[in-house]
């Protein structure tokens, strides 16, 4: 580093270790826009079809894999699985990402977006 100034780091590893698989699965836009429209409000898997115009089929096998994440819960209703976003567990993982991302600087600039992050 320029001018001699050290900087402790958070070892890579296990950094990687807890945020390589979140940012895994964050990182495809069909579960994002799944994750968005759930933090507005439930939905059954036909309007999530119609939303992301993609087979029911390609919309189950991410509703499967934020399901398993716990990021996600589903009930049936007659013949629609209607799904929800597990608040406190998005809230857990997005707060992991951005400690983790965001805690040497306090901010993180994505465009003309800034995020600030500021422990509890």
């Amino acid at each position: 580093m320029a001018g001699g100034a050290s900087v402790d780091l958070i070892p890579f590893e296990q950094v990687s270790g807890e945020l390589v698989p979140w940012l895994k699965l964050l990182s495809d836009p069909t579960r994002l826009r799944i994750l968005y429209a759930l933090l507005q409000r439930e939905l059954h898997v036909r309007a999530m079809c119609d939303l992301l115009g993609q087979s029911q089929p390609a919309v189950s096998h991410h509703l499967a894999l934020l399901r398993e994440a716990g990021l996600i819960l589903c009930r049936r209703e007659g013949k629609h699985n209607y799904y929800q976003l597990v608040a406190a567990r998005f809230e857990q993982v997005t707060s992991l990402i951005l400690h983790l991302v965001v805690a040497q600087r306090g901010t993180l600039r994505v465009e003309d977006y800034v995020i600030q992050y500021e422990p509890e």
